[in-house]
């Protein structure tokens, strides 16, 4: 096909990494929950169906075994999200974990099956030619499965999504069934969802792309400002493809795809890459000499007042609706602690910046002079007691309680904050009152220099070829369209085989009617043929040797069958495709490429070709300017095209219709004067096939 690499089509092994042997355990939980589930709900169903007061107790007493297993593995699975420690880079110790999100897992789909019947029966076309392109398709799902956590897996993600596009256009519709199920697993909870829609699968793959982007975020390094710049980088990337599923795929099976659960993904995307850009500043700032860093404290305080409201603004979220009961433990809990970590750092930089102007001051007596130490202890002491309550946070929440690293962390700033505020309460006046120092607070404006703004997924960048582009152009050879199964049609020239009528050189119109001669009727319709076409010569060429127009590109169209002409006996129809020429497929041939071919024909003509069957496709065929009867009203001669034309009706009036009647009586009497003749070659039988 074309379109994966053999590296990318293997896929990642699950035994290659900590973080795979993660993924491969959370497949078996996932199928492990999926049982469960399905004996739950055959005895509630069991339950409900019997009357038997004894077997009904047996049931509820199976019923509580099994809901204590299911509420079993689903903690398991929780445990397993809460692992975020192999996510992270192995040189960062003293440094906050970043969430990074698992994949959702899916079963293994065959669509050998389901695509060549679909193709033998709606494309009639033989689906032996395309089982190497639907081989590809189903390696290329199942490599999806199990992405690597980088370029390439974020490509092969990409690639299967732009892939699902013709998938989709050629064998899926609304009004029909094409045997496939899309059943994916809910990343969050465990629970099997099932659709026939190619929504649903593009979705799905639109959520691993986003957790592979963030798994990649928190694999960076973040001691340095290269890695902290594609970590900022990746968690945008992830919060854009989690706003894009919000935005565009509605009623969501599964509860990691519900719009609130997006929402928070969103925005907790966003808060930590605004986190990886607060870490680049206190890097810059390390690099600087004391002096050029007093301006930087003012700009930390302010980037880490507004990390800390972003996090609170996710914590109030959460707990505002049912998120909070789906989403780890760990994240719930490492939600509101980074709140009040970067709440506390916040004030620690601002007492390092006290005669900056960060400083809001409430509370104190106006008569009162006030020093910046009194600030910068006003600060300390309110910088304490936000680690103070994130520690207090970790050590409550269980998933978190023995993570070290993170202890260490909050012990660091505290300890810190600790120092200062020892150092800075012993330079206090002792004319200074406790209560008043008491009454002093301090607030902070959350100020930010950095703007984040979302993109969508560029899938521009990861281009692929249609698998099925033999099929034909996809905007009419689709799953949508319809047409009748293609026939072959040979048109045979030779002497007197088009049937012509002697073509006089002047003109013998009658004076005083309204009917034209032969002669005006040549010139009239050579002008119109003329104008149809830039190249009016081969065109014509075509016309006059088997009697019909093409026009279009990919596919060419007939446009126009001369009456009475070989194309005409030929059963050729206004508004066929072209499918084949001269044993040649010429669905996505142009039209310079069809003519050419048509005329190298010498005088034998094969060509292959399809009907639409779609309502309105075809337009009436163009009217006679002098008699106002159509190509389809001339009786046996367009039994061929009545087939279609037979549901159409006219709503003319009675005038109108007595002067198409005799008309039509006058255009059959000329017609019957050369074809009533005693044998004609092409005059059809009862038992004469196609010519």
């Amino acid at each position: 096909m074309g379109c994966i690499d053999n590296l990318e089509s293997q896929g990642m092994d699950a035994n290659t990494s900590f973080r795979a042997k993660l993924q491969s355990k959370r497949s078996k939980l996932n199928q492990e929950i999926n049982k469960e589930l399905r004996l739950r709900a055959g005895a509630e169903k069991l339950y409900q169906a019997t009357t038997n007061k004894k077997l009904r107790n047996t049931i509820a007493l199976e019923l509580s075994f099994v809901n204590s297993n299911l509420q079993l593995l689903k903690e398991q699975l929780a445990e397993l999200n809460s692992s975020v420690e192999c996510y992270q880079n192995d040189s960062q110790n003293l440094i906050l974990p970043m969430i990074p999100l698992g994949l959702k897992e899916t079963k293994e789909i065959s669509f050998m099956d389901p695509f060549s019947d679909f193709i033998l029966e709606h494309y009639s076309e033989d689906s032996n030619l395309y089982e190497d392109a639907i081989a590809d398709l189903t390696d290329l799902r199942q490599a999806c499965r199990t992405p690597t956590r980088n370029t390439q897996g974020v490509s092969l993600l990409f690639r299967y999504y732009n892939l699902l596009y013709y998938v989709e256009r050629r064998f899926f519709t609304a009004d029909r069934n094409a045997g496939i199920y899309f059943e994916w697993y809910d990343s969050l909870t465990g629970e099997p969802s099932s659709q026939r829609s190619v929504a649903y699968e593009k979705a799905c793959i639109l959520f691993n792309l986003a957790a592979i982007y963030t798994q990649i975020g928190a694999r960076h390094d973040r001691k340095s400002e290269k890695g902290l710049d594609g970590a900022v980088y990746n968690f945008l990337q992830a919060a854009g493809v989690f706003k894009h599923i919000y935005d565009t795929f509605t009623n969501a099976p599964s509860m990691d795809l519900k719009p609130l659960v997006l929402d928070v993904f969103v925005d907790l995307m966003l808060a930590q890459s605004r986190e990886c850009l607060y870490e680049k500043l206190q890097l810059q700032m390390e690099s600087m000499s004391i002096q050029d860093t007093d301006n930087l404290y003012k700009e930390l305080a302010g980037e880490a007042n507004q990390l800390a409201k972003k996090y609170a603004e996710i914590h109030t979220t959460i707990q505002s609706n049912e998120t909070h009961s789906y989403l780890p433990e760990c994240w719930v809990g490492l939600v509101p602690m980074k709140a009040e970590y970067y709440k506390g750092l916040a004030h620690f930089h601002a007492s390092k910046a006290a005669g900056e102007g960060v400083t809001q001051i409430e509370g104190y007596p106006a008569d009162k002079p006030i020093s910046d130490d009194l600030i910068r202890r006003a600060h300390l002491k309110e910088a304490i007691a936000s680690l103070e309550e994130a520690r207090r946070i970790q050590r409550m929440c269980r998933d978190l309680k023995n993570k070290d690293s993170l202890s260490k962390v909050v012990k660091e700033a505290l300890t810190a904050a600790e120092d200062e505020f020892s150092v800075i309460d012993r330079i206090i006046p002792d004319n200074i009152n406790d209560d008043d120092l008491e009454l002093l607070t301090v607030k902070i404006e959350a100020i930010s220099n950095v703007t984040l703004s979302l993109s969508g997924p560029d899938f521009t960048a990861h281009k692929v070829e249609d698998p099925f582009k033999a099929l034909g152009p996809i905007g009419v050879f689709s799953a949508r369209k319809y047409w009748t199964a293609p026939r072959s049609i040979r048109l045979q020239k030779g002497t007197g085989s088009i049937i012509q009528r002697r073509k006089p050189k002047t003109c013998h119109c009658k004076p005083g009617t309204l009917i034209a001669c032969d002669y005006c009727k040549s010139r009239s319709n050579n002008g119109s043929i003329r104008s149809e076409s830039t190249n009016s010569s081969d065109k014509e060429k075509v016309i006059d040797s088997f009697g019909f127009n093409v026009r279009g590109d990919a596919p060419v169209v007939i446009s126009n069958v001369e009456r009475n002409s070989l194309a005409e006996l030929g059963g050729l129809k206004q508004g066929d495709y072209l499918v084949e020429v001269m044993g040649i497929d010429v669905k996505w041939h142009t039209y310079q490429q069809v003519v050419k071919l048509i005329n190298s024909a010498n005088s034998t003509l094969e060509l292959k070709v399809v009907t639409p069957m779609d309502k309105g496709y075809q337009s009436p065929l163009p009217k006679d300017p002098y008699c106002p009867y159509t190509y389809q009203s001339l009786g046996r001669h367009s039994t061929s095209s009545s087939m279609l034309s037979s549901t159409r009706t006219s709503n003319s009036d009675t005038a109108k219709s007595q002067k198409t009647k005799s008309c039509s009586k006058r255009s059959r009497s000329r017609l019957n004067s050369f074809t009533s003749s005693s044998w004609n070659l092409f005059r059809r039988s009862q038992s004469m096939g196609k010519i």
